[in-house]
């Protein structure tokens, strides 16, 4: 954790004693009453935490100091074929931490059905990724996080609402170009990355109609997670976020 972030409602309440972030300050950062740490109030700004008290049940009393905004989201949205439950976490961790404003994942004709079956989404494990992502980050907001039964379903949502974004989708199977020749621009993009299998032809059609194009990310296939972090790093390049 590069801050430890609080809820809103949890601000001026003591931390328990089991609390992950309670193990962090005390076990991890070794600190003491009277210490201060990185804090952040989610939906709320960056702050500087002081160590109040230890009480004698083990919770930890805080306070939390002025509140300074935390850098904005990046104007970049990305759609995920529903991988590997192991790795639905890691991805939502690493996009949550590169600042993308939304993750959306949709069923696909070739990726796994039983995928979409995890619980990661009703027992709170998705935001808890999420909010890890951006405390590694330094961020105090979370993408938005939808979930679609097909890739239809994600096409006939609100992708572009300005009409301005580039969309892509990353296909390293038939692709139209490759994501590095895309011209440094400032817009808003969509990337939309296929499951382990990849896309169908089909899909490569749908996705073409509804104004993707489909660019390669080299010349290896690549795990779903992988394919995300790599297809995000340049888009952020290319809307000149990087520095």
């Amino acid at each position: 954790m590069n801050i430890i972030l609080f809820e809103q409602h949890e601000t001026g309440k003591p931390l328990p004693k089991r609390d992950e972030r309670t193990i962090h300050l005390l076990k991890v950062l070794h600190k003491k009453p009277g210490d201060t740490f990185d804090a952040g109030v989610f939906d709320g700004g960056l702050c500087t935490g002081t160590i109040e008290k230890i009480d004698t049940d083990g919770s930890l009393a805080f306070s939390l100091g002025p509140q300074t905004a935390s850098s904005p989201r990046l104007p970049i949205r990305v759609g995920v074929g529903f991988p590997r439950p192991i790795q639905i976490r890691r991805l939502l961790r690493d996009l949550s931490s590169l600042g993308v404003e939304a993750v959306d994942l949709f069923g696909t004709e070739l990726g796994e059905k039983s995928y979409r079956d995890t619980k990661l989404f009703e027992a709170g494990g998705a935001r808890a990724a999420l909010i890890e992502g951006a405390a590694q980050s330094r961020d105090t907001t979370i993408p938005r996080l939808s979930v679609f039964n097909r890739l239809a379903d994600w096409l006939q949502s609100d992708l572009n609402p300005s009409g301005q974004a580039l969309l892509v989708a990353a296909d390293n199977v038939r692709p139209q170009g490759t994501m590095p020749q895309i011209p440094c621009l400032k817009q808003p993009v969509v990337l939309a990355i296929g499951p382990e299998r990849g896309w169908s032809d089909r899909e490569r059609d749908v996705l073409e109609a509804a104004g993707f194009v489909r660019l390669s990310l080299g010349r290896r296939a690549l795990r779903t997670e992988t394919a995300c972090v790599a297809a995000t790093i340049l888009a952020i390049e290319k809307i000149g976020e990087m520095g």
